[in-house]
């Protein structure tokens, strides 16, 4: 654990872990929209779900806790997003811009979860 401003320890984050920072944030965003747009159904409340699950791995990874456990967590996590994602909407171009923005940066953040995981 590095040094700590208050609870968060982003002094010990490097700069590939702030890009997984980004990219689940843009995730977490997207998932937030599609949830909030259909908070009755199933998948708006999966959605919301996800949202929460994002946001979660982002507050442990900033407050240090548990970082590699976080990291091989979020890889099936993220990557079982990406396959279900495929399983139910079977994507034919044209995929819409959210769902490439989204798609995107989960592959992004699976590579620094990778990366991350090899490097601790």
């Amino acid at each position: 654990m590095g040094s700590k401003a208050g609870i968060l320890a982003l002094d010990s984050l490097s700069p590939v872990a702030w890009v997984g920072v980004a990219a689940a944030l843009v995730t977490a965003a997207v998932h937030l929209v599609l949830g909030v747009q259909d908070l009755t159904g199933a998948f708006g409340i999966s959605f919301l779900i996800s949202t929460a699950g994002f946001l979660a791995g982002i507050a442990a990874v900033l407050v240090d806790y548990r970082r590699r456990l976080v990291y091989l967590l979020g890889i099936p996590f993220v990557g079982g997003q990406i396959v279900l994602w495929f399983a139910l909407n079977q994507p034919i171009p044209p995929v819409s811009t959210i769902e490439l923005v989204d798609k995107a940066a989960q592959l992004v953040l699976i590579v620094v979860l990778v990366v991350l995981l090899d490097r601790e």
